[in-house]
This record gives C-alpha cells, structure tokens and sequence, in this order.
C-alpha cells in the first residue's frame, strides 16, 4: 500500500512538474509570438518604405532622361525655332556643318564682287567745286571746271503729310433733281479720313511686318508726323477683310484647282481661345485661313471634292491621312531632323544614318535630275531592307521611329515619280511661321475679325512675293477699291 501511495505520489509531482514545464513554455510561447508579430510589423513598415523608394526611384530616373537625352530643337526634331530656348537657338545658328576652310575670311582674291549701278536720271544733280585756291586764296568762280568723277547718294525726302481738304458740290437741275456724283457722307461719319497710301502703309507693317499697333501709332507720329489712334489702326485693317474677299477667292480657285498642294497647321489664339491657323500653298499662290480644329473636317469643308484630285503635300499628321487625296507626299525634312535625334541618343548606331544618308540620296538625285521621271521601287526596296532589321537590343525611340516610317512607306518617295511634289513641305511652314511671329510679338489676336483680317491680307502679300510681285504694291490694289 505504501509502495502504491508513494507511486502516486512520484507521478503526481512529475505532472506537476510537466505543467510547470508546460506553463513557461507557453509563456515563452507568447514572448516569441509577441517577437514574432513585432518583426512581422518591422517587415511590413520596411517593405513599404522599399515600395515607397522604389517608385521615387523610377520617377527621378524618369526625370533624369530629359536631362541625359539631348535636347529636342528645331534640327532634331519637329520643334520650331521659336520654341527653342536662347542658348539652344545661339548654339543651332553659330553652329556649322561644313568642314573648317583653310582660306581666309572674307571675299578670295580674284572674286568679282558686286557694285551698287548708279541711275541713269537722278532726280537732282548737285555740282561740287572749290570756290577759292586752296594754295593762294585766289577767286575760282571764273575758272571752268574739270570733271574728276561722278558719285550718286540716295537719300529719303523729309516727310510730311499732305492735306488734302475735299469738297462735295450738289448741283439742282432745272428739273428739280439733286445730283451727287459721289458717296453720301455717313451719318456721325468723321469728317476727317486717312488717305489710301496711309491705309495701304499702316496695313503693310501691320501684316508683312507684323508691327503691334502701339508700336505703329509711334512710327507714324515720330516719321511722318501723322497722329493715328491705336483703334483707326485696327480698323483700318479689319476694313481690308472686305476689300480682300475677290483676291482670296480667286486664290482659293486656283488652289482647288492645282495638282500639288502643301498644307499644314499651327495653333491661333483669338480672344483667348485656341483656334487653328491652316494653310494651303503651291508655288505661285498661299492661302491662309483660320478653321476651328485640326482635323479633316476643316479642309473637307473648305475645299470639297477639289481634294480628290490632288496630291497633298504634308507633315505626319494624322488629319491628312483621314482625308481622300489623290495620293500623299510627307515632309522628307521632318523625317530627316526626327532620325537626327536618334543619332544624338545613339552616336554608335547606324540604322538612323542609314536611313538618312537614303532620303539624302534621293532628294540629291531629285535636284540633278529636275524634270525627269525616277522611278521609286528600287528606293522602297533599299528602305524595306532597313525596315527589316531588329532594333529591339536599341532604345524605345528606334522602334518608335520604325514604326512611324512603317506607316507612312508608301508616301515617302512620290516625288521621284513626278517632278513637281517636293520632297519637304517647307513652303508651308514658312507661309504659316508668320503668324507665329506675330503672335510672338502682339500676342493673341482680340477679335474673330481681326484674325481673319491678317490671315486674308498674308495670302494676298505671300502671294504677290512668290510671284515677284512687291507685297505693299500688292495690298495697295487691294484697298485702291475702298470708295474715297
């Protein structure tokens, strides 16, 4: 019996014991877990800061391309000189392709310069010859003169405006009749009207020019003494909107009816609002008019089933590509400056120069061989054979630009095939920069009119220069209709 009490004894002091054990172990237990839920926290903080670090790092390494790619500007890219920055602009101008020459700066020995040729009828001739002996003293107003040579100077005659006063006779016939042979003078009407060489002047500067009124109402009191308010310079220009609507007209036939027209568009502020400024040129004629949008629409509004029957020269713009053209020809100089900037990024690559030194091998054939026909096939098949290669192990902007040339392959060469597509649209882009500058310089235009007003009168003058004609001649005709 006692041998049993004191076996139940020894196992009851080890399941004591167990539980003892037990009892620190589950104490230890929660410590750990306790440890345990704390590092899972630490770790949870610490991978967000690394989410968190991760993503700065991809925005800063985003923003640290711009400044380890090379500068888009206006000969690497579509980017127009006036948006380019003052140090990239100096850098472009001074900056020269051609070799350095060995000669000296200035005319070579041996080059026949050209000489201003003196007038046949000047209008005044002045005789110069000494009056007294420079030795002596002696009167020479009895001596005569021996020619030594002739010299001409042009000069300006001092300018000042001519008033010119007007006076309207009515004459009563017998019969009773009033006879006016002229306009009736309008009611409020100034009495006081600027003359057709001040309009034709002030309309000159304020559209080939592109003179801020402010700085017009200046000229034309410091030179020719002539006090003008900003507002009658303003009017004096939207009043030639009307005057211009035969000339734009006439212009706006002809262009429909012309095989190769150039087109492009630019942004056009008016009154705040963004509007767009198109333009359709050939060689001898600009029209130039102001269209709510960019798109397709614009030009299928204004010009119709003319389009058909014409090959556009354009940019890459998708807009051109939606409309029904006879058949399409894009600016080979856009593709030659964007392949420019590949060469910047990729200065060991070929594939961007060899597709340069294509393009730059048919415009040189196209330039010796002005007027004949070239076929394009073997060009294609030289462009498909770099359109071929992988470029993968390259940047993202070579396949972009692969792409790109993809899309637009079969318009690349049309102008091998007939003499009279260009290769580049750059007669449009200077017809249509010239909105640009005056924007630049007068900012937006304030009214519908006033914008329409400059877009009608730069398509008069862009086309009277194209035809070696003299703009201000050109926008005198134009206002010589406006009844005196």
């Amino acid at each position: 019996m006692s041998n049993k009490l004191a076996i139940f004894v020894s196992v009851k002091q080890q399941i004591s014991d167990i539980s003892s054990i037990l009892a620190g172990m589950s104490e230890q237990l929660k410590s750990m877990q306790g440890t345990i839920d704390s590092q899972h926290a630490e770790i949870c903080s610490l991978n967000r800061n690394v989410d968190r670090l991760l993503k700065e790092n991809r925005e800063l390494r985003k923003r640290l391309e711009k400044y380890e790619q090379p500068p888009k500007d206006s000969g690497n890219s579509s980017t127009p000189p006036s948006k380019e920055p003052i140090k990239a602009e100096v850098e472009r101008r001074t900056k020269s392709l051609r070799k350095k020459s060995e000669r000296p700066v200035g005319g070579q020995s041996g080059h026949e310069g050209t000489t201003r040729k003196k007038v046949e009828m000047p209008d005044e001739i002045q005789e110069v010859s000494s009056r007294y002996c420079s030795e002596c003293g002696r009167d020479l107003s009895g001596v005569e003169g021996e020619l030594d040579y002739v010299s001409q100077e042009i000069d300006l005659p001092q300018i000042q405006p001519i008033y010119r006063e007007r006076r309207f006779y009515k004459k009563v016939c017998s019969c009773g009749c009033c006879n006016r042979d002229y306009a009736p003078r309008r009611r409020g009407g100034n009495a006081i009207t600027f003359g057709k060489n001040i309009r034709a002047i002030a309309t000159y500067l304020s559209v080939v020019q592109c003179m801020p009124y402010e700085r017009l109402q200046s000229l034309f009191e410091t030179m020719f003494n002539v006090r003008i308010s900003q507002g009658t310079l303003a009017n004096i220009v939207r009043e030639m909107l009307e005057k211009s609507r035969p000339a734009i007209a006439l212009i706006e036939r002809m262009i429909k009816a012309s095989a190769v027209v150039g087109f492009d568009e630019s942004g056009c502020y008016t009154n705040g609002k963004l509007n767009w400024s198109w333009i359709a040129q050939t060689t001898y004629l600009t029209l130039v008019f102001r269209g709510a949008g960019r798109g397709a629409k614009v030009l299928e509004e204004r010009f119709g089933d003319s389009l058909k029957n014409m090959v556009a020269v354009t940019d890459r713009h998708s807009a051109y590509f939606a409309i029904d053209f006879l058949n399409n020809q894009i600016c080979l100089a856009h593709l030659l400056r964007n392949l420019e900037y590949l060469n910047d990024i990729d200065k060991e690559q070929t594939w961007a120069k060899d597709v340069q030194t294509l393009l730059r091998e048919a415009i040189h054939l196209r330039n010796q061989k002005t007027y004949e026909v070239i076929p394009k096939d073997s060009w294609l098949t030289r462009l498909d054979e770099l359109l071929k290669k992988n470029l993968d192990n390259m940047r993202n902007e070579f396949n972009e630009m692969k792409r790109g040339i993809i899309r637009c392959r079969d318009y690349i060469f049309n102008f091998l095939e007939n003499p009279a597509i260009p290769s580049d649209n750059n007669g449009s882009e200077r017809g249509i920069r010239k909105l640009k500058v005056k924007q630049k310089i007068s900012g937006c235009f304030r009214s519908g009119t006033g914008a329409d007003a400059f877009h009608a009168l730069h398509s008069i003058a862009d086309t009277a220069w194209k035809n070696g004609q003299s703009p201000l001649d050109a926008i005198w005709k134009t206002q010589a209709r406006m009844t005196p």
